[in-house]
C-alpha cells in the first residue's frame, strides 16, 4: 500500500547559509534543509535559537579573518565542521519546539546547542599570526579534531531525527478504499447489563491486567452475544482507566486505516509512519511497535469472521506477522465465529460461548418484556430457544411490541410448535446485506455457511440441512457417509470433503463435539464412536431452510430412510460392539415413522423393533422403552390394538418396563398382552407362550413365586411339545422355573434344573453365549441359597469373569454375577471382601441403572447386611432405613423384598442397641 506524501510549505530564506557564504564558507558549508522563521516565531523559547546563531556566525568571521596559516586551515576546518554540526542541531531543536508534544525536547536541545556552540568559539577560533604553544604539536591537535568530527557527526544525525519528528503533521492518506474524510468511530458500542457471562468477563479481565504475552478469542456460533460481551468488558476496561479502541472488521484496507488511527491515538511518531509510507517499513511492525511502548490499552477487533483474510495477504495469522499479534503491551481481544486453535495460534487464549443457563437466559427476557409473565415463564420459553442471545433479545423485542400477535411468554412458546418459520424463522428482506443477516435468527448461520461456501467448503451447507431433519439429540459420525450425501445432492463425495465440511462446521460453531456416555457404552465398556450435536434452534432452523430450498424433499427423506435402515443392520451385526452406536441411533430411528412412504413402512417398523432388541440386550433399557413406545403407538393407529405386529410390540414394551425398574405397569401389559393373544393366536400359539412366559418372570422378579411356578410348569410342557425339548424358548423356561423353585425354597430342584439347563446350553447354544453365562449364574445363586458356598464361590468368580469379558464390566448380568458372588463370600464368613464387592456393585447400578431401580435397592440391602457382619451396625441401620422407604415406595409396602428389608432393620438395630448398652455398661466411670 501507498503513503501520498505531503510537503510542508516552508518559509523564509537560508540566513545562516547566506551570512556564510559572505564570509567565503559557500565551499565547504554542505547544504542544510531549509528552516522557516515561523518554527522558532512561534514558540515562546527563541533567545536559546538567537543566541547560538548568534555565537556560529561570530565564529565564523573572526575564523575567517584570520585562517592564514596551515594549523589555521586546520582549525577552519574544524570549526566549519563543528559549527555546522551544531547549527544543525539547533535548528532541529526549534523545529521540535513545533510539535506541542516535543517541545520540551526542542526546547533541551536548542539551549545544549547554544552552549556548546559558545564553548567552542574559543577552541575553533583560536588560529591567528601567532599560533599557541599547544596547538602547534600533531598529537594534540589532530585527537581534538576527531573529536569533534564525531561530535558533528553525531550531532547531524540527531538533527535528522528532530527534523523528521518536527515535520508538521500530514494526514494519513487511504490504504486501501479508506479516505480521511470517512473514518470509523473507535469508541465501543453502548450495551445495557450483560447477564450470565460473569466467569468470561473475569478471564478477560484477568488477562488485561496480566497480559503476559497472549491475546483473547471470545469465539462461539453466531447469536451467541459475542459483541456483546466485547462491548461489556470495553465499557469497564474504559472506566478503569484504560484506552479502549473498537475496530470493527470489514476488509483488509478499513482495519489497516483503523489500526494506524488506534498507533497514532497512541503516540506513533509521523516519522515512522511515513517510514512505512515510504514501503521503508511494515505497516504493521510499525503500528505494534508503538503498542509495545504504550501501556494500559485494550483493542478489540469485532466480527473476524475470516481470519485468512485481515492480512497482510500471503501471511498466515497464527505466525503473528500481520494485524494479529500478542506482543502489545495491553490487550487484543478477538470476537470470532472461528474457534479453531490452530487458526489463532499457540498464544491465543480461546473463550467459546456456550448458551446461557435457564436463570439468566429467562432474565434477559424479563428485561425487555416485563409484563409479559413471571420469571418462570420466561426460563421455560429461554430453554425452548435453547439460551441463544440472539434468539432471547429478538423474542423480548416481539414480545414488548404493542402490535404483536403474543404478548406473553406462554402464548409465544406454544405458538413456536407450529409457528416457527412465521416467527424466528422467517425471512428479512435486507438478508443479502451481511450486518442484517447477523442480527437476524433466520440468517445468522447462513453468514458462516456463506463463508464456508467461499471457503471451497460447499458441503457443509447440505450437511447441517441434513443434521437437522434428524432429532434433537448427538448423531453418530458414522451415520453420515458420502453415499448420502451424493444421494441428497446429486454430487459425487468423497471422505475427504465430508470430513472437511464437519471441520468447518465444528469450527464455526455451528456443530459441537458432545462426550457423553450412553447407557451401553458404561455397560460394555466399549468407547463411545463419533459424535456431533446440533444447537436445538440452529436444527430448527435449518430444518425450515431445508423445506423452503429442496424442491424434492422426498429425495432427502429416502435417502435418509435407506442410511438408517442399514444402520441398524450393522450395529445389529456388531454385537456387543455396535451398542454405543445403537444408543446414539435410537432417537433418530422414529423419524422414518414420520415419512409418507406407506410401502416402507412395515420395514421402517422392523427397524426400530430390531434396534430396541438390540439395546435391551445392552441393558439400555430407557432407550429401547422409547423405539417400543413409537412402534406401538403407530401400529396400533394404523393395524389396530388387536393386531399381531401390535401384541408383539406391547409384549416388548412391557420387558423393557421391567428392565427399567417399573415391574407394577409391566405385569399390567403382560398380562393384557397374554389374554390378547390367547384369545386371537390360540393358548399354544408360540407368541402366547412368549407372553406366559414373560409374565411368569415378572411376577417372579416380584416375589409372586407361586404364580410363577405355576404358569411356568404349563409353558414349560407346552414349549416342549410345540417346540421340542432342546429348544431354546424351552431351555429358557426351564431355566426360570429353576428360580422361581428356588424363591420358594426349593433349593433341590432348583439346583437339579439349573445343572440340566446348563449342560444343555452348552450343547445347543455354546459355552460363551450370555444365556449359557446366565445359567452358570443362576446355578451358582441356587448352590448358595443351599449352603453349598465354596462351589457356588467359584462357579459365581467363572461367571463374573465371563460376564465381564463377554458383555462387559458394567452390564446388568455382570452387575448380578458380582452381586451374587458378594452374597455367597458373606455367607462364608469373608464379611470384608463382601462389603468391598457390594459398595462397587451399589455404586455401578447407581450410574447404569439408576438409584431408584430395584436391582439398585438390592445392591443397598445386601451392603446394608454385610456391613453388619463386619460390626459397622450404625451404618448398616442408616442403608436399611433408606433402602426399605425406597422399596416401599417403588414395590409397595408389602412386597417380598419391602418386607425382608424391614425384618433386617428390626435385627441389626436390635444388635446395634445391644451393642451401645455394652459400650455404656463397659466404660469406666469417673470419680
Amino acid at each position: 500500500m501507498e503513503f501520498p506524501q505531503e510537503a510542508p510549505a516552508l518559509q523564509g530564506g537560508h540566513g545562516l547559509l547566506a551570512e556564510a557564504a559572505d564570509l567565503g564558507m559557500g565551499a565547504v558549508v554542505p547544504s542544510l534543509p531549509p528552516l522557516g522563521p515561523t518554527a522558532a516565531e512561534r514558540h515562546p523559547d527563541r533567545i536559546a535559537y538567537v543566541f547560538a546563531r548568534t555565537v556560529f556566525v561570530a565564529s565564523a568571521r573572526v575564523g575567517a579573518r584570520t585562517a592564514r596559516t596551515s594549523t589555521a586551515s586546520r582549525m577552519q576546518g574544524i570549526r566549519t565542521l563543528s559549527g555546522l554540526g551544531m547549527l544543525m542541531v539547533v535548528d532541529r531543536g526549534v523545529a521540535a519546539m513545533g510539535r506541542r508534544q516535543g517541545a520540551w525536547v526542542g526546547s533541551a536541545v536548542a539551549g545544549t546547542g547554544a552552549v556548546v556552540a559558545a564553548g567552542l568559539g574559543p577552541v575553533t577560533n583560536y588560529a591567528s599570526a601567532t599560533v599557541p604553544g599547544w596547538a602547534a604539536h600533531a598529537w594534540v591537535i589532530w585527537p581534538v579534531f576527531a573529536v569533534l568530527v564525531t561530535v558533528g557527526i553525531g550531532l547531524v544525525l540527531w538533527g535528522r531525527r528532530l527534523d523528521a519528528a518536527a515535520s508538521p503533521p500530514t494526514r494519513l492518506g487511504p490504504v486501501g478504499r479508506s479516505t480521511w474524510g470517512r473514518q470509523d468511530s473507535l469508541r465501543p458500542p453502548h450495551v445495557e447489563r450483560v447477564r450470565g457471562r460473569e466467569a468470561e468477563l473475569a478471564e478477560l479481565t484477568g488477562m488485561l491486567r496480566r497480559p503476559q504475552g497472549r491475546f483473547a478469542v471470545l469465539c462461539a456460533a453466531g447469536g451467541t452475544g459475542k459483541t456483546t460481551v466485547a462491548a461489556q468488558f470495553a465499557s469497564q476496561a474504559n472506566g478503569a482507566g484504560w484506552q479502549v479502541f473498537w475496530v470493527r472488521w470489514r476488509d483488509s484496507a478499513e482495519l489497516a486505516q483503523q489500526m494506524v488511527q488506534v498507533a497514532l491515538a497512541c503516540g506513533l511518531p509521523e516519522a515512522e509512519l511515513e517510514s512505512a509510507r515510504a514501503g521503508r517499513a511494515s505497516l504493521p511492525d510499525v503500528v505494534w511497535r508503538q503498542l509495545g511502548r504504550v501501556r494500559r490499552w485494550l483493542l478489540v477487533l469485532d466480527n473476524a469472521d475470516e481470519p485468512q483474510e485481515i492480512g497482510p495477504a500471503g501471511e498466515p495469522l497464527a505466525d503473528y506477522r500481520g494485524w494479529i499479534r500478542p506482543h502489545g503491551r495491553g490487550l487484543l481481544v478477538v470476537t470470532s465465529r472461528d474457534s479453531g486453535p490452530q487458526t489463532w495460534g499457540p498464544r491465543a487464549r480461546l473463550l467459546p460461548l456456550k448458551p446461557l443457563p435457564a436463570q439468566p437466559a429467562g432474565q434477559i427476557l424479563v428485561d425487555a418484556a416485563p409484563e409479559a409473565g413471571t420469571a418462570e415463564q420466561a426460563r421455560d420459553l429461554a430453554m425452548r430457544l435453547g439460551g441463544l442471545p440472539l434468539a432471547l433479545h429478538a423474542v423480548g423485542t416481539y414480545l414488548a411490541g404493542p402490535t404483536s400477535r403474543y404478548r406473553t411468554f406462554t402464548a409465544y412458546r406454544r405458538a413456536l410448535e407450529h409457528e416457527l418459520s412465521l416467527l424466528l424463522g422467517a425471512e428479512h428482506p435486507d438478508a443479502s446485506h451481511p450486518q442484517v443477516a447477523r442480527s437476524v435468527v433466520r440468517h445468522t448461520w447462513e453468514v458462516s455457511l456463506d463463508q464456508l461456501a467461499r471457503e471451497g467448503n460447499a458441503l457443509a451447507r447440505p450437511v447441517l440441512r441434513l443434521l437437522a431433519v434428524l432429532a434433537e439429540a448427538p448423531v453418530p459420525l458414522s451415520l453420515i457417509t458420502p453415499d448420502l450425501l451424493s444421494a441428497v445432492t446429486g454430487d459425487d463425495v468423497t471422505v475427504v470433503a465430508l470430513e472437511a465440511a464437519f471441520a468447518g462446521l465444528h469450527r464455526y460453531g455451528l456443530l459441537d463435539l458432545p462426550h457423553s456416555p450412553g447407557d451401553a457404552e458404561q455397560a460394555s465398556g466399549v468407547g463411545g464412536p463419533a459424535q456431533v450435536v446440533l444447537h436445538p434452534l440452529i436444527r430448527e432452523i435449518n430444518a425450515v431452510a431445508l423445506a423452503a430450498e429442496a424442491p424434492r424433499l422426498a429425495t432427502w427423506h429416502r435417502a435418509l430412510a435407506e442410511r438408517l435402515t442399514s444402520a441398524v443392520h450393522e450395529v445389529d451385526e456388531q454385537g456387543r460392539a455396535g451398542w454405543p452406536a445403537a444408543v446414539l441411533l435410537a432417537p433418530h430411528l422414529p423419524v422414518l415413522l414420520d415419512f409418507p412412504d406407506q410401502r416402507s413402512a412395515a420395514h421402517h417398523r422392523a427397524a426400530l423393533s430390531t434396534l430396541a432388541l438390540a439395546l435391551e440386550h445392552a441393558g439400555a433399557f430407557g432407550a429401547a422403552r422409547l423405539l417400543h413406545e413409537r412402534v406401538l403407538d403407530f401400529e396400533s393407529r394404523t393395524l389396530g390394538t388387536r393386531h399381531p405386529d401390535a401384541l408383539t410390540s406391547r409384549n416388548h414394551l412391557a420387558n423393557a418396563l421391567f428392565g427399567m425398574g417399573e415391574p407394577t405397569e409391566a405385569i399390567r401389559l403382560l398380562r393384557q398382552t397374554l389374554e390378547d393373544r390367547s384369545r386371537v393366536l390360540g393358548p399354544a400359539h408360540p407368541d402366547t407362550l412368549i407372553s406366559r412366559h414373560d409374565l411368569a418372570c415378572a411376577l417372579d422378579g416380584t416375589g409372586q413365586h407361586a404364580e410363577a411356578v405355576s404358569l411356568l410348569r404349563q409353558t414349560l410342557a407346552d414349549r416342549s411339545r410345540v417346540l421340542g425339548v432342546m429348544h431354546p424358548h424351552t431351555l429358557a423356561s426351564r431355566d426360570s422355573l429353576g428360580l422361581a423353585l428356588d424363591g420358594m425354597g426349593e433349593h433341590a430342584q432348583a439346583v437339579r434344573l439349573h445343572r440340566q439347563t446348563l449342560d444343555d446350553r452348552i450343547r445347543v447354544l455354546g459355552p460363551e453365549h450370555h444365556l449359557t453365562l446366565l445359567s452358570r449364574h443362576n446355578l451358582a445363586v441356587a448352590l448358595a441359597r443351599q449352603g453349598e458356598h465354596a462351589e457356588a464361590e467359584r462357579l459365581l468368580q467363572q461367571a463374573l469373569d465371563d460376564h465381564a469379558r463377554v458383555l462387559g464390566a458394567a452390564h446388568p448380568h455382570t452387575l448380578a454375577s458380582r452381586d451374587s458372588l458378594g452374597l455367597a463370600l458373606d455367607g462364608m464368613g469373608e464379611h470384608a471382601q463382601a462389603v468391598r464387592l457390594h459398595r462397587q456393585t451399589l455404586d455401578d447400578r447407581i450410574r447404569v441403572l439408576g438409584t431408584k431401580h430395584p436391582d439398585t435397592l438390592t445392591s443397598r440391602h445386601n451392603l446394608a447386611v454385610a456391613l453388619a457382619g463386619t460390626g459397622e451396625q450404625e451404618e448398616a441401620v442408616r442403608l436399611l432405613r433408606q433402602t426399605l422407604a425406597d422399596r416401599a415406595r417403588v414395590l409397595g409396602p408389602e412386597h417380598p423384598h419391602t418386607v425382608r428389608t424391614r425384618d433386617d432393620l428390626e435385627t441389626v438395630s436390635a444388635a446395634w442397641r445391644a451393642a451401645q448398652r455394652r459400650q455404656t455398661w463397659l466404660r469406666p466411670s469417673r470419680r
